[in-house]
C-alpha cells in the first residue's frame, strides 16, 4: 500500500521483517505455531489483541489466514505505529492504539474488554521481571475463559550454560556470514528509518522514550510460565521453542 506522498508500507514491512530474521531465522516458523493455536482455541474468526504491535506483524499474518478475524494492536513506539498505521489504513478489521504497556491504566484504551487471544512477539525481554509480572496479571483479566496468551521471545535457561555459549557462536557466525552479504541489523535498520522524510520525526521520538535499547530481562520459558500461572492462567508450558527462542501459551 502507498500514501499519497509515495510511502511504500509493503516495502517497509518487508524490511522490518528481513531484519528480524537476521536475529531469528526460525520466525516465520514461530507465528505459524501461534496461529495454529489460536486456530484450536478460538477458530477461524478471533477476536485477537496484538500486544506491542511494533509494525503489525502478527495481525498481517493473522488476517491473511483468517480474513474473518480481527486485531487490536497496542504499541508505544511511534515510528513502527506509524509503519502500521500506513499498512492497515481502511481495514476496518483493525485498530491501532498508542499506550504504555507499563501503565497500569492501558487496558481501558482497548476497544474490547476481552479477547479470545491476547498475542505477542520479540517484546517483552523489554521488560524487567517485576513489571512483568504485573503486566501478565493485566493480561489475565483481559482473556475470555478458555482463550490465550502467547508470548514468543528470547527466553535463556540458565541451567544449561554450554549448550547457550555453544548456540550463540554458531547463531553470530551465521549473522555475521549475513551480515557481510549485506543483511541489515538493528541498528542500520533505524538509521534507515530516521532519514526517510515520513518516518524521521517518528523516529526521533521513538528514540526520546526508548533509548538505545532494552535493559530488561530474558528469564527461561519455565519462569513464564510458572509467572502466567501465578497471575491467573489456568494452564501454561511452551508450545515450540528454537535454541535460542520459545512459544509459551497459558491457556485462561
Amino acid at each position: 500500500m502507498t500514501t499519497s506522498i509515495g510511502t511504500d508500507w509493503n516495502a517497509w514491512q518487508e524490511s522490518w521483517d528481513r531484519q528480524q530474521e537476521w536475529y531469528m531465522p526460525d520466525r516465520e516458523e514461530r507465528f505459524r505455531v501461534m496461529l495454529d493455536l489460536v486456530e484450536a482455541f478460538a477458530g477461524t474468526a478471533p477476536r485477537v489483541l496484538d500486544l506491542a504491535c511494533g509494525t503489525g506483524t502478527i495481525t498481517a499474518r493473522l488476517l491473511a489466514r483468517f480474513p474473518d478475524a480481527t486485531s487490536t494492536g497496542i504499541d508505544l513506539d511511534p515510528a513502527l505505529l506509524t509503519i502500521a498505521r500506513g499498512t492497515f489504513d481502511g481495514d476496518d478489521r483493525v485498530t491501532l492504539v498508542e499506550a504504555d504497556l507499563k501503565d497500569p491504566d492501558w487496558p481501558t484504551r482497548l476497544p474490547y474488554d476481552t479477547y479470545d487471544a491476547v498475542l505477542t512477539a520479540t517484546a517483552l525481554h523489554w521488560f524487567h521481571a517485576e513489571p512483568l509480572q504485573a503486566l501478565y496479571g493485566r493480561i489475565a483479566g483481559l482473556v475470555r475463559h478458555g482463550g490465550v496468551f502467547m508470548n514468543a521471545d528470547h527466553m535463556i535457561d540458565d541451567t544449561t550454560p554450554r549448550i547457550n555459549a555453544a548456540e550463540r557462536t554458531l547463531r553470530h557466525a551465521r549473522m555475521d556470514r549475513a551480515q557481510k552479504d549485506g543483511a541489515l541489523d538493528w541498528a542500520d535498520w533505524w538509521q534507515l528509518a530516521a532519514k526517510d522524510p515520513v518516518l524521521a520525526e517518528p523516529t526521533a521520538r521513538r528514540f526520546e522514550i526508548y533509548g538505545d535499547h532494552a535493559d530488561g530481562e530474558m528469564p527461561s520459558a519455565a519462569w513464564h510460565a510458572r509467572v502466567l500461572r501465578e497471575q491467573g492462567f489456568a494452564e501454561a508450558r511452551p508450545v515450540w521453542c528454537s535454541p535460542s527462542d520459545a512459544l509459551v501459551l497459558a491457556l485462561k
